[in-house]
């Protein structure tokens, strides 16, 4: 299936408008980064303040979701990891989020070593990129991508006094 009729197949169930962030990985380039994006609105005006425990249960609701809606659209578009496909950014990004620190500063730390490990993807990424596959492959990734993000904010708040 072609790109934009891949697009258009989105467009025609819920599950597609989650699995492209509602509507965000329709973007025509950097989809995955506009994903990310898109993310830190949901996280900053409701999951940062929630206490991790739940923070952790959403998120885990989140990704289950994903996993679903991503199924959906690979079934749909035949395109093993579609790139219209964003929710994995969105619980990547929140992921990479879960335990920053208070200020911008870390946001925008947190967001930049999501997306360098999201694109570089080092191991153990690479390897669910390339052996993990269908919808729980979709999100494992940028799950993954985001817990090592997550692992460096916290070595960075450790060590480097802001």
């Amino acid at each position: 299936m072609n790109a934009p009729a891949s697009k258009r197949v989105v467009l025609t169930h819920p599950l597609g408008w989650i699995a492209s962030g509602f509507g965000v990985g329709l973007a025509p380039y950097a989809a995955g980064t506009f994903g990310s994006l898109a993310a830190l609105l949901p996280w900053w005006f409701w999951l940062r303040h929630l206490p991790l425990p739940y923070y952790v249960g959403i998120v885990a609701l989140a990704f289950a979701l994903g996993v679903w809606a991503s199924q959906w659209v690979i079934d749909r578009t035949r395109i093993e990891d579609p790139g219209v496909v964003v929710w994995d950014e969105f619980v990547g990004q929140w992921l990479a989020l879960a335990l920053a620190p208070a200020g911008w500063i870390w946001v925008a730390a947190g967001f930049a070593l999501f997306r360098l490990f999201d694109i570089w993807k080092p191991w153990p990424v690479r390897w669910a990129d390339r052996e993990l596959h269908g919808g729980f492959g979709a999100m494992a990734d940028d799950a993954l991508a985001g817990l090592l993000a997550c692992g460096c904010l916290q070595l960075l708040a450790r060590f480097v006094p802001l």
